[in-house]
């Protein structure tokens, strides 16, 4: 005959884990729910700081392209093509470092421009649209006394 204390006990323990069991379950799906909405509530944030990085960028482009005097001065605003830089620095058959000097940059900033990894700010378009007026001689005059 068995002995009646170890039945209670494998009973009891069986019991037990039966109960443990299914309060683990019930922890577990609230678990799985929190960590859901919290993987959501890092998607918003996340899109709400891209859509406050766009904004940020939008209200800084018209300060710094509105600069007082500067369409006053030309009459007309100035455009950009990285393409029609590098085809008239071709043009002209000059090394960026060259065009630079002329245009008052870097000719690592020209091959910048001429890529399209950067964009001249207003006052070096000036100095692009000044370069575009020279002529043959004044670009060599002005390269030799350099």
């Amino acid at each position: 005959m068995p002995n009646i204390a170890s039945i209670l006990k494998a009973e009891i323990s069986r019991v037990a884990r039966k109960e443990v069991r299914a309060e683990i379950e019930t922890l577990k799906k609230a678990s799985v729910a929190h960590r859901a909405s919290i993987a959501e509530l890092r998607r918003q944030v996340s899109a709400l700081e891209k859509e406050l990085r766009r904004a940020a960028k939008t209200a800084t482009r018209p300060a710094t392209a509105d600069v007082p005097g500067d369409e006053a001065e030309t009459g007309t605003k100035r455009r950009f093509s990285a393409t029609r830089l590098a085809a008239h620095r071709a043009k002209l058959g000059l090394s960026a470092a060259h065009y630079g000097h002329l245009a008052g940059v870097s000719g690592q900033t020209i091959y910048h421009w001429e890529q399209g990894k950067a964009r001249p700010r207003a006052a070096q378009l000036e100095g692009l649209a000044a370069v575009r007026d020279l002529g043959a001689r004044e670009i060599a005059d002005r390269l030799a006394t350099r």
